[in-house]
Parts: C-alpha cells; structure tokens; sequence
C-alpha cells in the first residue's frame, strides 16, 4: 500500500473541503488571492493622532540650503545668514561655509560642509496663541484655536518680554507668535488681537 500517496490525497480532499466552508479562511473571493487576509491582518497599524513621531529634522543636500532659511549647526536650530561657496583644488569637493544664527538663544554658529552631503534641517513651524494671564512665576496662560489652555511657555527675556508684560498690564489684548523647533519654544512676535 503507498502511504505517502494515500496521505497526500487526504491532505488534497481535507483541503478542498475546508475551500467550501463559507467563512474559511481558505475560501478565495473572485478579487482576492489566497495571501491577502493575512497580509492585511499583518498591516493593521494603530496611528496617532496629530504629528506624534513626527522627526523634528529631515536631511537636505548642503548646496540646497539658501540664506534666510533653516539648519542644524552643533545640535542648534539657527537661520541663515550667511552662505558661502569656495572650491576646492582639482580633485576636492567644493565646500559651503554656513553662519547661522540660534532661533532661541540668538547666538552665532559656523560651519564648513562638502556641497555634496546631506546636513539636518529643523522643522519649523509658528503659531499664534491668544494672551490669557501671566503668572507670578514668569509662565503665560496662552489659549490656542481649540480653546484648550496651555501653561508650558515661559515670559522671553529681552525686549519681547519687556513688551509683553508692558502691553497686558496695559489691558491690551495680545496674540503671541510661538516658534517651535526641536523640542524647544519660544515667543518671538507680538500682535493685537482684532477678534
């Protein structure tokens, strides 16, 4: 008696009956391929919501960045202002010199990169919160568009702070530009609200 062809032919009939039960997972659909309720049990991902994972940098090709714009220059968020080009003898790279100013401290960074390779760029991105209160610890009570409070920003030093702390004990009423880059916030700007 031959087994092996025996077992083979259960396997088959084992297989084609499971085929006709109706909610087999060997059952095919006329628009479906045998793999395709696995793969899409594979792919289930849970998102969250808003920019959560979001990279607070992404790379750009050092002869891509222009003057006025963003880079990483030793760990710091800072702007351009100014960018130059030099080459290099007959077999180098030609080399960009970048001076950059810190978004947050307003310190002066440099750098020297190869045009060819890639630097980090800081995502940057401005909104404006209305004015609520100041607290005696020097944090602001700031309303965003949603009507949600947040406590976490800190009355600036310098000349935006002066003017801040001027124009509310004043009783105007304030919109405040906040910049966000790597991690770190800041007030930058003033306006009145028009609301």
């Amino acid at each position: 008696m031959n087994t092996k062809g025996s077992n083979r032919s259960k396997q088959q009939e084992e297989y084609k009956r499971k085929q006709q039960e109706p909610f087999s997972p060997l059952r095919r659909r006329p628009h479906q391929s045998r793999h395709t309720h696995i793969m899409s049990e594979e792919l289930q991902a849970e998102f969250e919501g808003g920019d959560a994972g979001a990279s607070k940098v992404y790379p750009a090709q050092c002869s891509s960045l222009r003057k006025n714009g963003h880079v990483v220059i030793k760990n710091r968020a800072c702007k351009i202002v100014e960018m130059s080009t030099s080459k290099t003898g007959k077999h180098g790279h030609a080399k960009v010199h970048l001076v950059g100013i810190d978004l947050f401290t307003g310190k002066k960074y440099e750098d020297i990169c190869p045009s060819t390779h890639n630097m980090d760029v800081p995502v940057v991105k401005r909104a404006d919160y209305q004015l609520i209160d100041i607290a005696d610890d020097g944090f602001l009570s700031l309303m965003m568009e949603s009507g949600e409070l947040r406590d976490d920003i800190k009355v600036p030093d310098g000349d935006i702070g002066t003017e801040i702390k001027t124009k509310f004990e004043g009783g105007e009423d304030l919109l405040l530009t906040v910049l966000a880059a790597m991690g770190q916030e800041m007030v930058v700007a003033t306006k009145p609200n028009m609301k």
